[in-house]
């Protein structure tokens, strides 16, 4: 019979000692943190403080990058604080917070893009009827549901995996994921697996509706005018390429952890393993501050007094 226990800590595998790099590496990460709050938190505020972009097509951005900062300060002091320890644990209460931050911050962001697709799809596909379809009321129900589904989602699945009896408490990853620590466990994870798996099964389904979307939506562009063309090009392509980069390195982190890569270099797994939480803060701020026109504008008037 095996041994179990409720472990009071985690131990953090990847981490290796890299001498006086480590000091290299954690200014590394400080930047990309720094940048990732100061870009995200200037297009929060140039949303908040123009009643010109109080539309629903930019305050479902606002909540997109409300998420980023939210998904980033889950992650990078965590990253941070181990960069320079000795000793690579992380309390269990502690860990599990990371857990519910990381997971609801990757569900956020799915359903945030898929109600920003559903709105380019009204604006582009029926633009007379648009203001009577996206209402005020139903842009606010719909940012909440984005939130909400994903935060009662995340906490049955934690509710499940806490009162798990574990067998060990090494985790080979650089920071807590729900997946190893129920590789953990003593016993049969069958329903914990099965919730998952149509958790994610749930998810996959958002990403083809929204591919669905703007297929839809390039379908009336290539039979409408060349503005209709130019409008879609100049608002979409920032939302496709942020759903796109999202979702394959979501993927790629799923096949690196379910599936054995002890083959790949340790640096290159803990890349895989932080790519799809570190470059979404870092590049959307890049994607929509430099596609949307209008908020390109408002930043320069911002920055540099008006224009």
């Amino acid at each position: 019979m095996m041994n179990s226990t409720k472990y009071s800590y985690f131990i953090l595998s990847p981490y290796f000692d890299t001498g006086i790099f480590k000091y290299l590496f954690f200014m590394i990460i400080m930047c990309f943190y720094v940048v990732t709050i100061c870009s995200n938190v200037l297009l929060i505020a140039v949303i908040c403080m123009n009643r010109s972009l109080h539309e629903p097509m930019y305050l479902f951005l606002c909540s997109l990058f409300v998420n980023e900062l939210y998904g980033s300060t889950g992650l990078f002091p965590f990253l941070l604080v181990q960069i320079l320890s000795d000793v690579h644990t992380v309390s269990a209460p502690l860990c599990f917070l990371q857990i519910f931050s990381l997971y609801t911050y990757g569900s956020v962001e799915f359903t945030n893009l898929a109600i920003m697709s559903y709105d380019r799809y009204l604006a582009i596909c029926y633009p007379l009827q648009y203001n009577t379809r996206m209402t005020f009321n139903k842009m606010a129900i719909l940012i909440a549901l984005s939130w909400l589904y994903p935060f009662i989602a995340i906490s049955v699945l934690l509710s499940i995996t806490v009162p798990l009896q574990l067998c060990g408490n090494i985790i080979n990853n650089v920071y807590c994921d729900n997946y190893y620590v129920v590789k953990l466990s003593c016993y049969d994870t069958t329903f914990i697996n099965i919730y998952g798996l149509t958790y994610i099964t749930t998810l996959i389904c958002v990403v083809i509706l929204v591919l669905y979307t703007y297929m839809r939506i390039l379908r009336v562009c290539f039979s409408g005018s060349k503005q209709t063309r130019q409008k879609a090009v100049s608002t979409c392509t920032p939302h496709l390429a942020s759903l796109l980069n999202f979702s394959f390195g979501a993927f790629f982190e799923i096949i690196h952890s379910r599936f054995d890569t002890k083959n790949v270099p340790n640096l290159m797994r803990m890349f895989l393993s932080l790519y799809w939480l570190t470059s979404p803060p870092l590049f959307n701020p890049v994607l929509y501050g430099l596609n949307l026109t209008k908020v390109r504008f408002v930043c320069k008037s911002l920055v540099f007094g008006k224009l």
